[in-house]
């Protein structure tokens, strides 16, 4: 086994090299708008994933992963010759999910923006269901004794007995 730090820099000596192979040497006409975006090489230095995007629709996708599985000779000689390591590493290429889950991740975000308009249009103009100020103060609890006080002696005018 080797060490991390090794398959990490082999890893990025690896997508360069097949960035500027795609870019140089392959010329195939189906290979669209491609960009290398992470590489990972397993412990064992025998593997190598390549994650990459493509500008485009579905067609061109589906058209540039087949460029790449065809040019997959080229690019892992071109690797073996540009890294100098005694066992050339066997590529697979994979199509990085990152822009789509960007994409959704935005949609989300806008339909949560959306949401919080609504809400903000719907509570302008309106008012509280009681007070403004729904909560006690010193003060109002004063006035309130004085006025229970009033009107208890007011009930007791009322049933003529007084107070004794």
């Amino acid at each position: 086994m080797t060490d991390t730090a090794r398959a990490r820099k082999l890893a990025d000596r690896i997508r360069v090299v097949v960035a500027e192979t795609l870019q140089r040497r392959i010329k195939d006409p189906r290979l669209g708008y491609v960009t290398i975006t992470d590489t990972r090489v397993t412990g064992d230095l025998r593997e190598a994933t390549v994650f990459y995007t493509v500008y485009g629709d579905d067609e061109e996708r589906a058209a540039s992963a087949a460029a790449l599985e065809s040019a997959k000779g080229v690019l892992r000689s071109e690797v073996g010759r540009q890294t100098g390591v005694r066992f050339t590493p066997s590529l697979a290429f994979v199509a990085d999910a990152l822009p789509d889950n960007a994409r959704t991740i935005e949609d989300l975000l806008s339909k949560a923006r959306a949401a919080d308009e609504e809400v903000r249009k719907t509570a302008t103009d309106k008012t509280y269901a009681g007070d403004a100020d729904p909560y006690r103060k010193p003060a109002d609890d004063e006035a309130d004794d004085e006025d229970a006080d009033a009107t208890a002696a007011a009930d007791d005018d009322e049933d003529g007995s007084s107070p004794a």
